[in-house]
């Protein structure tokens, strides 16, 4: 008998570290195999405030995660839910978000 091994949300955290916003858009660059330049004219943001969002440094408003999902054609409740999963953290509250 075999056991299958699932690998899941916590496995991966356990790995890699919570998903946050800016690692997230970080992967998706990476992924689309673009620089932060090109991905920043792309999302109609400064290069700089991009390193800043995906080096942590800054977490989007709810309103700037939802238009980065719509130039990404991303669902924005998954983007929106990561950028105010950021902030509870940053803030130290163990509260999970759910976006509907």
């Amino acid at each position: 008998m075999t056991t299958k091994h699932v690998y899941g949300t916590s496995e991966l955290a356990k790995d890699f570290g919570d998903l946050t916003f800016g690692n997230a858009l970080s992967s998706y660059r990476l992924g689309e195999q673009q620089s932060q330049r090109e991905f920043a004219q792309i999302l109609g943001i400064s290069a700089q405030s991009l390193c800043d969002i995906e080096k942590e440094r800054k977490i989007p408003s709810p309103a700037r995660a939802a238009r980065i999902a719509q130039k990404l054609g991303e669902p924005i409740a998954f983007w929106v839910q990561l950028a105010l999963q950021d902030m509870l953290k940053l803030e130290e509250l163990d509260l999970s978000v759910s976006v509907a």
